[in-house]
């Protein structure tokens, strides 16, 4: 009966390889596409799946130059772009990913445009100014002294 065994083992084996060949990694749909919001999910632009779903479907991401949504196919190739965190960001698709894997990974799945890039460095750097100006107490502010730093935050449009 062992030999028996050791036959299904390597039967099982074949099965699994034959279903990622196929691309049941895709959660069904054709091999070398995945779900939109899957793969802004797996390539790390969105910590969660369904904080992707809700930005495709708030109308923040774009596949080629128009709207789509949640469920919609994306291929290698493909063209996006998103506004995530006060940037819009322009990437083209370069791969499918088989899982959520690690950060380099997931940044070798796509590419992003030479302005986007630039326009990420600019904000990076208004915001390091702005870190700068913001005046810092020696030590703990008192309660009168928060309100202030508060009433300031405020007036800068920070809260």
């Amino acid at each position: 009966m062992a030999v028996d065994d050791e036959d299904e083992d390597e039967d099982d084996d074949a099965d699994a390889t034959a279903d990622e060949a196929a691309g049941a990694g895709n959660a069904g749909g054709p091999a070398g596409t995945l779900r939109l919001d899957r793969w802004l999910w797996c390539v790390r632009l969105y910590k969660t799946r369904s904080l992707a779903a809700a930005a495709v479907s708030g109308g923040h991401v774009h596949l080629n130059g128009a709207r789509a949504k949640p469920a919609r196919p994306v291929r290698p190739g493909d063209r996006l772009r998103l506004a995530h965190g006060g940037l819009d960001r322009e990437l083209t698709v370069r791969a499918i990913p088989a899982r959520r894997g690690p950060a380099p990974e997931a940044r070798a799945c796509y590419a992003e445009s030479a302005e986007s890039l630039a326009r990420a460095a600019a904000l990076a750097g208004a915001q390091r100014l702005a870190a700068l100006t913001t005046p810092r107490p020696e030590g703990r502010p008192d309660k009168k002294a928060r309100r202030d730093l508060l009433a300031l935050a405020r007036r800068q449009g920070r809260r």
